[in-house]
């Protein structure tokens, strides 16, 4: 089932998400439906408050439709090891449309989380893939990506945010920028 995907202003894009404990068969529906949902809009990644849930919940698939079989479904993820190396790149937002900008993030990540079943597991990603799970981790966070730009591009895209949305959504973390 496709979910609506809120957009910049909804509370529940700046509110840390809640852990999940229950590994059941609505788990694996909303993880599907998310899934759904990402390949139709289009994206790469979704997490969970983006769909009004707030549990820390997450989906990636960088494949760009082609084979739509390196979907990865990540349930309470933490970034645990990240580089030293970072780099600039362009993001967009499934719940920001129309806005993207240049972020800058580290190269490589190893994240710790559960599958749908609850069994741990732990990724080593680099590149996009390690862009799109800090992207989404984010998310989790109550931080967006427009929350990381540099203090220059930020007040610039204020304008742009008030203008689209109707609102200027403060970020709830303090680190993040």
């Amino acid at each position: 089932m496709i979910l609506t995907i809120r957009v910049y202003g909804d509370d529940v894009l700046r509110r840390p998400a809640g852990t999940v404990t229950s590994f059941d068969e609505q788990l694996a529906t909303l993880v599907q439906d998310m899934a759904e949902t990402m390949y139709s809009a289009p994206g790469i990644g979704l997490a969970a408050p983006q769909v009004g849930v707030s549990r820390r919940i997450i989906v990636v698939d960088i494949s760009h439709n082609d084979h739509q079989d390196q979907l990865y479904a990540l349930i309470n993820p933490e970034v645990v090891e990240r580089s030293e190396e970072n780099d600039r790149m362009e993001e967009g937002c499934l719940s920001i449309p129309g806005v993207n900008e240049a972020v800058v993030r580290p190269t490589w990540v190893k994240i710790r989380a559960q599958d749908v079943q609850g069994n741990e597991v732990e990724i080593e990603a680099e590149g996009l893939l390690a862009r799109c799970f800090q992207h989404e981790i984010d998310h989790l966070n109550g931080i967006l990506f427009v929350d990381r730009l540099v203090p220059f591009r930020k007040k610039l895209i204020r304008g742009k945010l008030k203008k689209l949305f109707g609102t200027i959504s403060p970020p709830v973390a303090a680190n993040a920028g």
